[in-house]
């Protein structure tokens, strides 16, 4: 089930009276109450978070929603992890714990970390099953993500860009200039933001490995990791590899070292099929990239692991019964709010 920890809506109420909204009815609206967010360790439903902050957007019309409410948490709102993450040796270290750990702070939030030559892009991915609008909950955990690192580097720190899929935003600028003191680059393939691998393994001023050892073993205790099965493994993989053209069922055997017919087996195990989750994958993406205004249907059918445009229509046609020129109008028509 897709969930998401009820810290996810911490700030909500502050930034909702900010910009003049009753947040009350907006939580009945999403199928929430107040009472189920006041645990920040409870669990819900993460189309209804998402739906929730996508409504207060449009309802207020404030686009940057989502930032407003990422410019006031703290590290601490993380919970316990924070203290694992801290006390980690490099930023590479406590990048990598928020991944370990993601099942149970959100489950439809991927990291992924990808390095090319002396840069990282650390990309960040909602999964969805079925596609949604989520620019507001995108925005909310790339600037946590932002802030965390920023908190537990040392000094002046800055990453080299922060990335962002959607066109560079005509008003209320003023915010991502304050909340991401950095660079910014609009119209990106990918949300994320692009980090020099020296600065991934600088020393934290804060590393503790015993305080670390002591933080896992608390949070372990209180709440374990979640099982991390190989599908998810295998959507990952995928991520990784279909804008190059190698989502194949051989590409990610090697990639998960192992054959393919233990792959098949290990899925099966979990009744599932590559073929349905490369599906699935690419239902999850093909949305999002449409949104994306600087990218052309050829582009995205790159990204979707497509040589040309002409067999990606041919999917797209099969799935959607219309050409993607349509479905990308009809997709934007629907838009009622700025995005």
């Amino acid at each position: 089930m897709e969930l998401v920890r009820a810290a996810a809506l911490t700030c909500y109420f502050e930034a909702a009276r900010d910009v003049g909204l009753d947040p009350l009815p907006l939580l009945r609206k999403a199928g929430l109450t107040r009472s189920m967010i006041e645990n920040p360790e409870r669990m819900l439903p993460a189309r209804s978070v998402m739906g929730l902050l996508e409504e207060s957007a449009g309802a207020s019309g404030c686009e940057t929603f989502g930032l407003m409410m990422a410019e006031r948490r703290k590290i601490s709102d993380i919970g316990i992890l924070s203290l694992l993450i801290v006390h980690q040796p490099t930023l590479r270290d406590a990048i990598g714990i928020v991944a370990e750990y993601r099942n149970r702070i959100n489950s439809v939030l991927t990291l992924q970390m990808e390095e090319h030559e002396q840069v990282a892009f650390v990309r960040e991915h909602i999964a969805l099953s079925e596609p949604q609008v989520v620019r507001q909950v995108s925005d909310l955990a790339l600037g946590v993500l932002y802030k965390m690192c920023r908190s537990i580097m040392v000094g002046d720190w800055r990453p080299q860009c922060v990335c962002f899929s959607y066109e560079r935003p005509t008003s209320n600028r003023a915010i991502y200039d304050r909340l991401f003191d950095c660079p910014l680059q609009f119209g990106s393939d990918f949300d994320g933001i692009v980090i020099e691998c020296t600065d991934l393994d600088r020393r934290l001023p804060m590393a503790d490995a015993a305080l670390a050892g002591h933080a896992r073993e608390l949070f372990r205790a209180l709440i374990d990791p979640g099982h991390r099965g190989v599908r998810e493994e295998v959507e990952q993989a995928i991520r990784l590899l279909m804008p190059s053209g190698r989502a194949t069922i051989g590409e990610v055997a090697h990639s998960l070292d192992m054959n393919v017919r233990t792959l098949q087996r290990r899925l099966e195990e979990e009744r599932a099929t590559f073929s349905e989750i490369l599906e699935r994958m690419r239902m999850q993406q093909v949305a999002q990239h449409f949104l994306n205004r600087q990218l052309s249907l050829t582009d995205v059918a790159h990204l979707l692991g497509y040589a040309g445009l002409a067999s990606f229509s041919a999917w797209y046609r099969g799935r959607f019964d219309k050409t993607p020129s349509e479905g990308r109008r009809e997709l934007r028509g629907e838009q009622k709010h700025p995005r």
